[in-house]
């Protein structure tokens, strides 16, 4: 194998860790965030008082910052090492950063289309017998989709090229491993991953692309 190969290949798979990195946050993120939004808006206020105030510390401190401390903290506040040890420790770390920031930032999606969702649809519902949860997963939830996947085609969009943070705390993914090749002269790796998440982000334009195409007969 010659050498360009040998350094495509090795690009490729530390691209896997910002995929994985990826998906990982969106799974666990995504339902997260509408827990999240649901508890900003409960009528319960200190339950809507503390949830505003997590959500704005999150959302006003850099995520590469938050990285750093949730990987650091625990071991320099004596609580041992609750990530474990190596390289598992410093990915679950940054996964989980990753997972409590984009939670944050999906729950305000979320709270913007729930309640730009009209009154008179759960009116409507209440008035057909339907309880609260019925009224919504069955009317208000499927509209809120509709409402705000721009929104949060643009944040997934962002959450990809975001995973390259993780390098904060020596996680190997693409453009660390490029910056390696950087250092021993070769400028091409560094630029090549550019490329990476070109085509990835274009697959999720794609996909965002169609699902909005899917989703237009909820015109609200």
């Amino acid at each position: 194998m010659s050498n360009a190969q040998t350094i495509v290949s090795r690009l490729v798979d530390s691209f896997q860790l910002n995929v994985q990195l990826f998906f990982l946050t969106l799974l666990f993120s995504l339902p997260l965030g509408l827990v999240i939004a649901l508890c900003a808006m409960s009528r319960f206020k200190p339950l809507a008082i503390v949830t505003k105030t997590f959500v704005w510390m999150i959302r006003g401190t850099p995520l590469m910052l938050q990285v750093i401390i949730i990987f650091f903290a625990p071991g320099l506040l004596n609580f041992g090492a609750p990530w474990g040890s190596g390289a598992s420790a410093r990915f679950t770390a940054a996964t989980i950063a990753f997972i409590i920031n984009y939670a944050c930032y999906f729950s305000e999606i979320f709270r913007g289309g729930i309640q730009g969702v009209p009154i008179g649809q759960t009116e409507a519902g209440q008035v057909l017998g339907m309880t609260r949860a019925q009224i919504f997963f069955k009317v208000t939830l499927l509209q809120v989709i509709k409402r705000i996947l721009p929104a949060m085609s643009n944040e997934v969009i962002t959450l990809i090229k975001d995973t390259s943070l993780a390098r904060i705390i020596s996680i190997k993914e693409i453009i660390m491993m490029a910056q390696e090749y950087t250092a021993q002269g070769l400028i091409w790796p560094l630029f090549s991953t550019g490329l990476f998440f070109l085509v990835f982000v274009g697959l999720l334009t794609i996909i965002f692309a169609r699902l909005e195409k899917r989703l237009d007969y909820f015109r609200v």
